[in-house]
Parts: C-alpha cells; structure tokens; sequence
C-alpha cells in the first residue's frame, strides 16, 4: 500500500472515529488485533452495546463501492476478533457489526454508515 493511500486510511479512520464520537460512543480500541484478524474500530454505548467497526476509505467510487470490499473471509476473521474481544472484557451486552465507506471529498469525506452489515 502506497504512502498516500496509507495516510487516506489513516485519515478515513479518524473521521470514523469523530463520526461515532458525536453519536455518543465510547472509544474502546483503534486496530485491535487477534491472530490474522484486525478490527478497525471498536466503539461502545454504555453498558449496552459494542460496535466492531470495518472502515473503507477511498479517494473516489470509481472502482466500486467500498462496502463490497469486505469479503467472506474477512467477515470470518473479523468475527473471530469480536468473539475474543468480549471474551477479553467479559462483555455481556449487544454486538454489533458495522462498516462505514468513507469517500473523499472536498471537504473531508462522506461517510456512509451500514449498520448491523453482516452476522
């Protein structure tokens, strides 16, 4: 990955973060890793629900929607970091998992939310 497209992830994520942030979540970890697995963001609501964040940023939609990039293999693996998360801290809430596309645009970047994107 090139170093423009790095810092455009990088930036893609902190805009996600600001854009749970405002909607009164918790951060609870940026890049949590288990094994092969990495969760962008998790972010919580009280007592009450977790969110596993997939984050996908792009510079334009010219090669498609970011949200068909989250292939079976890495829902797979993305699930199997959820599962040991809770695990970690004992979560007894909801789960839930999203992805966000961000696009860049003039102004920093639009973001579309897809909650509860897969199981």
């Amino acid at each position: 990955m090139g170093n423009a497209s790095h810092q455009l992830g990088h930036a893609g994520e902190a805009a996600a973060l600001d854009y749970f942030l405002a909607q009164n979540f918790a951060l609870e970890c940026l890049n949590y890793r288990y094994r092969r697995a990495e969760v962008d963001i998790i972010v919580r609501r009280g007592n009450e629900l977790l969110v596993f964040a997939e984050v996908k940023t792009r510079s334009t939609s010219q090669f498609g929607y970011p949200e068909a990039f989250v292939t079976e293999r890495k829902r797979q693996l993305f699930r199997l970091a959820a599962e040991q998360y809770q695990e970690e801290v004992n979560w007894q809430g909801d789960i839930r998992f999203d992805i966000l596309a961000l696009t860049q645009v003039t102004s920093g970047f639009h973001i579309e939310h897809f909650e509860d994107a897969f199981y």
